[in-house]
């Protein structure tokens, strides 16, 4: 009698109306199977679009504002005569407070889940940036940016576990979806800086708070959702997984060395995406001589390529593995990124874009992998990962504005590439059972 249900729920799958009976039916009957079943059967539990989706719109509405802070270093620069030293600090003030909680939170809410801790994040957000629309030292820039990276830090380890959580097995392609809106969020918000920041001034950044507005009530609801599968014991199969024996039979070494490798490959992977993220603008107008706007532009088509990739390499991750997702993307984007400084205008766009879907395809695979080394631990992992990703690129751009203050914002470009070169670490990486490539 089982089957029919099966397809019923396969059925809201494509359709994407997932009720809420439906998803008590899929909570219970998931519970309930063995925990020796493959991994494959895990598709059965339908994926629920409409709770990853809706946290991937409060994902981008929260990279939006968030983006806003690098979009506007130009104004801020010109304003306050800041070095780019200073500029390197501000990003560095803004994700080393991402990066130092998010472990923390994501290491206790594995323990004590907190449905509406989501809401308190963008409340964070909320504040920083109200408050950077009316800062008027830097001093206060420094401070307001760090709110903004506590919001951060609160909000995607939860966040993260809540996509898994309505996964249904499709790990790569949640963790997409949802990243997915955090990369366009990243990639608007140079749009309406140019469009609004830019022509209107820093005050402007206050109307971007009915964004968070909008999300603090959306994600007020996902957190009703999530309690509510908290008390139906949906999550008893995560608890038992922190009971047992890992699938991969990795010692703990193994995958401690695994944890440090994967590590690594996202320091070479933000500090050169934090090249361009922050420094792009710049190094167009002192090369091309563009204006700020057109700059913005240009900013703009590098973050939909993100998205791009983003998207890609959690669909090809599913189905042939998170590793060689691992090695396109850090060694495929090598060869444009040291075309990139010595290219035309047009060129460097075009390379700039190409690099950056390249480059953005690994960060799934990444998290997905270190999610089957370390099962049953997910809001750790993500706290672990989304917090790297935000401090090694804020590590790296204050350093990348140290070396273009003593020389030139080109030379940071000529030298940069090579730090993708440590992509080929990759080959020490154990091959986990669970790979799609083992599967068969």
């Amino acid at each position: 009698m089982r089957q029919p249900k099966v397809v019923a729920r396969k059925r809201c799958l494509y359709y994407g109306h997932m009720t809420d009976s439906t998803l008590a039916a899929g909570a219970a009957s998931s519970t309930g199977a063995p925990s020796s079943a493959p991994a494959s059967t895990g598709a059965v539990d339908s994926t629920t679009f409409a709770i990853i989706l809706s946290l991937s719109f409060c994902h981008l509405l929260n990279d939006m504002m968030q983006s806003l802070v690098p979009a506007l270093y130009p104004i801020l620069k010109e304003n306050y005569a800041l070095s780019f030293t200073q500029v390197g600090f501000i990003t560095l003030a803004f994700q080393f407070t991402a990066s130092m909680l998010q472990p923390v939170v994501g290491m206790y809410t594995d323990k004590h889940p907190k449905p509406y801790s989501l809401v308190i994040g963008m409340g964070f957000t909320l504040v920083g940036l109200l408050s950077l629309s009316h800062a008027h030292s830097y001093p206060v820039i420094l401070v307001s940016a760090a709110m903004i990276g506590m919001g951060s830090s609160v909000f995607h380890p939860e966040a993260s576990r809540m996509a898994r959580l309505a996964a249904g097995g499709r790990y790569g392609l949640a963790q997409s979806l949802f990243q997915i809106g955090g990369n366009m969020g990243s990639a608007s918000g140079p749009l309406l800086a140019a469009f609004v920041v830019v022509v209107r001034g820093q005050d402007s950044l206050a109307w971007f708070s009915g964004a968070a507005l909008v999300a603090m009530v959306i994600l007020f609801q996902l957190g009703q959702w999530y309690r509510a599968r908290l008390a139906e014991g949906a999550s008893a199969g995560a608890k038992k997984a922190k009971k047992v024996a890992a699938p991969h039979g990795l010692s703990k070494g193994r995958v401690g060395f695994a944890v440090f490798i994967l590590v690594v490959l996202l320091f070479s992977k933000n500090v050169y995406q934090a090249s361009l993220g922050s420094y792009y603008t710049f190094y167009l107008m002192d090369k091309f001589g563009l204006t700020i706007q057109t700059a913005q532009y240009f900013l703009f088509a590098f973050m939909f390529g993100i998205v791009i990739g983003t998207l890609l390499g959690g669909l090809v991750g599913d189905r042939v593995g998170r590793i060689p997702v691992i090695w396109f993307s850090i060694l495929g984007a090598l060869p444009f990124a040291l075309m990139l400084p010595h290219a035309n205008l047009f060129w460097t766009g075009v390379l700039a874009v190409g690099v950056a879907i390249i480059v953005a395809s690994a960060f799934a695979a990444i998290l997905v992998y270190a999610q089957e080394l370390l099962p049953g631990r997910v809001g750790l992992v993500a706290g672990i990962f989304y917090g790297f990703s935000f401090g090694l690129g804020g590590l790296g751009a204050a350093a990348l504005g140290r070396i273009a203050d003593w020389t030139s914002i080109t030379t940071v470009y000529n030298v940069t590439p090579y730090l993708l070169c440590l992509g080929l670490l990759t080959a020490l990486l154990p091959r986990l059972p669970g790979e799609p490539k083992n599967a068969h």
